[in-house]
């Protein structure tokens, strides 16, 4: 009867384990419960904005080669992480999004459809075969957009990458930049040498990525259809030109400025015959954002050396070469950069009750300090500007991001207008507090290569310029999108302990590699005095002594291999203890529980027997 009972009741846990399967995978299925600490697998609210703008369906194809990348452990680990975020788009796009997942074995359809698609085969392979790891998404009217290759080291903006391409996919049309300034980006004759000097850099860059359009300061209106605002140094702008940027904000239009205490790019300012060139740009201070362009920062740290007018090399403490420590890593587009060049940088803040949030994205070192533009104008010696470092202990923002609520800087419409918005609650400025950075001088060199000239950059001035108009380029909701976490956790309590134990073998292990270092000296020294015949001749205290080095030569690297094992002694038994706890401790937990389940029911059940008999 036993038998018959644990037979049934098998039989139903099996049926039981089946039916939950069958539930858990058709009803449950959508259902997702993120535990990671950064919610690194779930959307934020600004790709769920992009995914409820889309109106065509659209069809994003995963390329990932699992075959060709068995092994890699962490390329597979990373690349479920993507596919993983695809599905939460595909899911969460309500039907919109059509997801499909591609292995693009070698030689097969699937490989020639990423190379259509452009996608990148990195040669990573055992054997040296393509590993396509990447994305392509097209719309109904054909356009494509592609992630060439998924770079685990920018894993912190993949969500950000993948809703851009389904931003541009949803919103394909060529981005408009209106261009405000008055400086000579498209090249021309120069007024103090006669010379013809080709267009900026920058202005080629982003001529070749975007629809430009070069607005003077006394033009009266922005170009139709603008999408982004770039200001660069204007000269005083007309009332209307300035009323239509002005409403252009307010009406979430992004701006991109770039402002100076003393722009001395400019030819008369290089020869030193003119005060400060500063920008005048009174909209900033009216929208919340004060650019205080009266002083230049000078930095004690960051100052590039540049020739001295005796043909030396001095520092200048007011031309700065910001490196990755100055760059906000959070933000896309500073993230990868890793050096940007400027000069006379000017400061950022918010204006005193403005509703503004301000986000770092260049900063000084800490050991900085600042001085009037006009004495800065005036002072062409770097040694006499670094005097004025002394009690230089402040760091300053000289580039910034804002966005939030702002008012307009005027009171009502102008002229002819009619339509008017007197304020905003989605405003999105970036303002670097420096002109210079755009010159060419200060971040890429020119060379001829077979009579072509050539522009090599050595700064990352023009990717963040390409960054920042991109980013402002696409929807509030993508701009929204920040850098997530990572989900590889570091074994923090292991690099600890490498770090203790390196400090504490480390003193005796330097102590140990001296003295065999010292021995070893000795030893040879003993050894290279041969006799007339040439050979090797020693008495028989030096060969006493030569036994002795040898000896102690062998003791000193028996004691070096000890302080070495020690050294990753307590890292091997972290490991242990890591492996028994995953191995071990789950299944005796189990056990253990359910020992004491048994041992429960066997009490209950005398319990009740016990109760009936009597």
């Amino acid at each position: 009867m036993k038998k018959i009972t644990a037979i049934i009741s098998l039989l139903l846990l099996a049926v039981l384990f089946v039916g939950l399967v069958l539930v858990n995978n058709q009803l449950l299925s959508q259902v997702r419960v993120d535990l990671t600490e950064n919610q690194v697998y779930s959307l934020s609210e600004g790709s769920k904005s992009v995914l409820e703008d889309i109106d065509e369906p659209l069809t994003l194809y995963f390329f990932y080669s699992d075959s060709a990348s068995k092994g890699m452990t962490s390329l597979r680990n990373y690349a479920d992480r993507v596919k993983s975020l695809l599905q939460e788009y595909e899911q969460a796009a309500d039907g919109m999004i059509k997801l499909e997942v591609i292995d693009p074995e070698p030689f097969s359809e699937a490989e020639d459809q990423a190379t259509q698609f452009g996608l990148t085969g990195a040669t990573v392979g055992p054997i040296g075969e393509a590993i396509y790891f990447g994305l392509a998404g097209t719309n109904a009217l054909d356009d494509q957009f592609t992630i060439a290759f998924f770079d685990p080291q920018k894993e912190q903006f993949l969500e950000y990458d993948i809703s851009k391409l389904i931003y541009q996919l949803s919103d394909p049309e060529e981005v408009k930049l209106a261009l405000v300034t008055d400086l000579p980006v498209t090249g021309g004759q120069n007024p103090m040498t006669g010379q013809f000097t080709p267009p900026m850099v920058f202005f080629d860059q982003l001529s070749q990525l975007y629809d430009v359009e070069v607005v003077e300061s006394n033009a009266d209106a922005l170009p139709e259809h603008t999408d982004v605002v770039m200001l660069a140094h204007p000269g005083k702008l007309t009332e209307k030109l300035r009323y239509a940027i002005d409403q252009f904000a307010m009406n979430e239009g992004r701006v991109l400025a770039f402002v100076d205490p003393h722009y001395e790019s400019a030819p008369m300012s290089m020869m030193g015959s003119m005060g400060a060139n500063s920008s005048t740009l009174t909209l900033l201070q009216s929208w919340g954002i004060n650019a205080d362009l009266q002083k230049v920062v000078l930095d004690a740290r960051l100052g590039l050396d540049i020739r001295a007018q005796d043909g030396g090399i001095v520092t200048h403490p007011g031309i700065l070469g910001l490196t990755a420590q100055e760059l906000n890593r959070q933000d896309v587009t500073t993230a990868n950069l890793e050096s940007i060049n400027g000069a006379s940088f000017g400061t950022l803040s918010l204006v005193q009750g403005s509703q503004l949030r301000q986000e770092s994205l260049f900063t000084s070192s800490a050991d900085a300090r600042l001085i009037s533009a006009e004495m800065y104008s005036q002072n062409m010696d770097p040694a006499a500007l670094q005097k004025e470092l002394d009690g230089a202990t402040q760091s300053y923002v000289l580039a910034a991001r804002f966005t939030g609520r702002a008012t307009s800087a005027y009171s009502g419409p102008v002229a002819e207008a009619t339509a008017f918005s007197s304020n905003t609650s989605k405003i999105s400025v970036i303002v670097v507090a420096d002109v210079d950075m755009l010159a060419d001088r200060f971040w890429v060199q020119q060379s001829n290569f077979f009579g072509e000239t050539v522009y090599t950059p050595f700064a990352n001035n023009g990717d963040f310029i390409t960054n920042a108009t991109e980013n402002l380029a696409g929807s509030n909701a993508l701009i929204s999108v920040r850098s997530r976490g990572t989900f590889v956790r570091p074994f923090e309590r292991v690099q600890e302990l490498e770090l203790k134990a390196q400090a504490r073998y480390r003193e005796h292990e330097e102590k140990l590699q001296t003295e065999l270092a010292d021995t070893e000296a000795q030893l040879s020294q003993l050894q290279s005095h041969p006799g007339q015949s040439g050979a090797l001749v020693v008495s028989a205290e030096q060969q006493a002594a030569i036994d002795d080095f040898v000896a102690k030569r062998v003791a000193i690297r028996k004691q070096l291999r000890e302080v070495r094992y020690q050294l990753e002694r307590d890292i091997d038994a972290l490991g242990n203890w890591l492996k028994f706890v995953n191995i071990a401790a789950a299944p005796l937990l189990l056990v253990i529980l359910l020992f004491g389940l048994s041992r429960l029911f066997r009490r209950k059940a005398g319990a009740v027997y016990t109760g009936v008999r009597s």
